[in-house]
């Protein structure tokens, strides 16, 4: 583990023995960076986000937590993205690398706080080896009152261009997008055209994501949706922080549990996901 920088933010980098590496700044818990043994960066940054702590990065995972989207009162995607954690705890086992990030409601600034008056404790494990990156994000509700949330990564994985990427594992998966009822997916493969927005609900398997020679498996435990968007040309343009030409270069899929659950006073949630290039 080492400390380093990410634009002006303060990040942590590990680094497992094969090389394989991740960066995470304590802005937002934010994974920002996962290089693969190859020495291949796998997720996408924006050129044009922020990196100075004014708002979310652009790119990356970012946690989302306790709304996702505007699918409640609060701030949209909640606010876990824009906190500051805190590194609780780094190490290696089996010869990956790891580190622990921490936020608790007491780190909330006072105006977020003032918005959420539940306690809880929030972690986030990235741990990284050869081809593989495993991600597991903890709620615990430290508070004497349940309280409602949903909680998402918000992955961005590089591509070299949209219209060749590919998508496995949905077919037959209920989704819900910008028209009036929900469906289910009929393609076996769903590729890119332009823009795409879709929750997909209680996923039966694992997802593929195949953009040139590279293929890439994700596994999740915990989340029981999917989200995959990208804003294709048009909502592009509209974004301060995004590249106009930068929507040909990735695709956000993102493990999710988009229905408000429940925690209970004294109860915990966790949400993992295990992505591998094979």
């Amino acid at each position: 583990m080492s400390e380093s920088t990410f634009g002006q933010l303060p990040a942590v980098t590990i680094r497992a023995a094969d090389g394989a590496q991740a960066t995470v700044t304590l802005y937002g818990g934010h994974l920002v960076s996962w290089q693969t043994s190859d020495g291949q960066e796998r997720l996408f940054c924006s050129r044009d986000s922020a990196l100075d702590g004014s708002r979310a990065i652009r790119g990356g995972v970012p946690v989302i937590f306790p709304q996702f989207g505007a699918r409640g009162t609060g701030m949209r995607h909640g606010f876990a993205r824009v906190a500051t954690w805190q590194l609780e705890s780094t190490g290696d086992a089996d010869g990956a690398a790891w580190a622990q990030f921490i936020l608790r409601h007491t780190d909330l600034p006072e105006a977020i706080a003032a918005s959420w008056p539940w306690a809880f404790t929030l972690r986030l494990r990235v741990a990284v080896k050869a081809q593989a990156l495993e991600l597991e994000l903890s709620v615990h509700n430290t508070g004497e009152q349940a309280f409602p949330f949903s909680a998402a990564l918000h992955s961005y994985f590089v591509i070299d261009q949209l219209s060749e990427a590919r998508i496995g594992g949905l077919q037959r998966v209920r989704y819900s997008d910008e028209t009036p009822q929900d469906a289910l997916q009929a393609e076996e493969v769903l590729q890119f055209s332009d823009k795409l927005d879709r929750i997909y609900y209680q996923l039966p398997g694992a997802l593929t994501l195949q953009a040139g020679t590279a293929t890439l498996r994700l596994e999740q435990q915990g989340f029981t949706d999917a989200v995959v968007w990208n804003p294709g040309a048009q909502d592009a343009a509209a974004l301060p922080d995004l590249a106009d030409d930068e929507y040909q270069r990735f695709i956000c899929i993102e493990p999710a549990l988009i229905q408000p659950d429940t925690l209970a006073a004294g109860a915990a949630w966790t949400g993992r996901q295990r992505l591998e290039c094979v």
